[in-house]
């Protein structure tokens, strides 16, 4: 993996933002998340706005995307990566409570990567984020060349 690019976790429920990071913890990988609360705050990191607006301008490795949250819900982040040139290709893997086919089949439709369902019972939970995790930061392989061509 590469060490520059971070894990973007966007999650609003404070015991499934809990829950991720040490499933991610448990493989080495929390060091190297950004967490953000809802989907705004997402965007703003992804533009480099506000408080992102000094951050390294590097995309996250993967995008860990909740659906049901405040301020802007995750379909719509989604939407604003897939329509961006420069962020289109990052791995977004829907991790969310909602097992609704309407849920699914949008998240697909608008180019989701992945769509995890969060488990209720902890150890499932754990070992869901970890799977996913391993995958998507540490097995998959970015098109780095074509990533790093569409920053200039």
């Amino acid at each position: 993996m590469n060490k520059l690019a971070p894990i973007l976790l966007v999650e609003d429920d404070p015991n499934d933002l809990e829950l991720t990071l040490a499933a991610l913890a448990e493989n080495n990988l929390a060091n190297n998340v950004v967490s953000v609360r809802d989907g705004e705050e997402a965007l703003d990191y992804l533009y480099q706005r506000g408080k992102y607006a000094h951050r390294r301008p590097e995309n996250p490795i993967v995008i860990l995307l909740d659906l049901k949250m405040p301020k802007v819900d995750g379909l719509e982040v989604l939407k604003h990566i897939k329509k961006d040139e420069k962020l289109r290709l990052i791995p977004v893997v829907i991790l969310t409570s909602s097992s609704m086919d309407q849920d699914l089949l949008e998240s697909y439709k608008t180019g989701a990567n992945a769509y995890v369902v969060k488990p209720v019972e902890f150890y499932n939970f754990i070992e869901a984020v970890k799977k996913v995790g391993v995958f998507w930061a540490l097995i998959n392989e970015p098109p780095r060349k074509v990533m790093k061509n569409q920053d200039k």
